[in-house]
């Protein structure tokens, strides 16, 4: 699967805060949170579901990669997602997975800062539940 995404109780604000302050103690900075819901309402278009993307980064693993490999910057920052799913109406959190996304620039050597970004991402969203 490409991507990695838990159901919480939560709501989508309070899970976005929870994922925020646990991205954080990892070393990951929220660049932009972008709220899509109250951006197509500002364009009166109506959308019913909560639904937050976040843009986030940890600047050591970013320049790695990227000193690496500058392909990789097609995929960064690291966007992750809180929303309330249009079928159960339950909040998820989640994000493409990074080892799945470096599949597609096809260069082994980013595998393992790859899956490291990506273990610490899972931890926190599992904090964030």
């Amino acid at each position: 699967m490409f991507h990695y995404t838990v159901e919480t109780t939560k709501s989508v604000e309070e899970a976005a805060k929870k994922l925020e302050e646990s991205l954080k103690e990892k070393q990951f900075g929220v660049l932009w949170k972008f709220d899509v819901k109250g951006t197509l309402e500002s364009k009166d278009l109506d959308y019913e579901y909560p639904f937050l993307v976040l843009e986030v980064c940890n600047p050591k693993a970013a320049k790695e990669v990227l000193t690496t490999n500058q392909m990789v910057g097609y995929m960064l920052p690291c966007k992750m997602v809180v929303y309330q799913d249009d079928k159960d109406g339950k909040t998820k959190i989640g994000m493409p997975k990074p080892t799945e996304l470096m599949k597609m620039v096809g260069d082994e050597t980013i595998y393992e800062t790859a899956k490291d970004i990506e273990n610490k991402l899972i931890e926190a969203i599992e904090q964030s539940k």
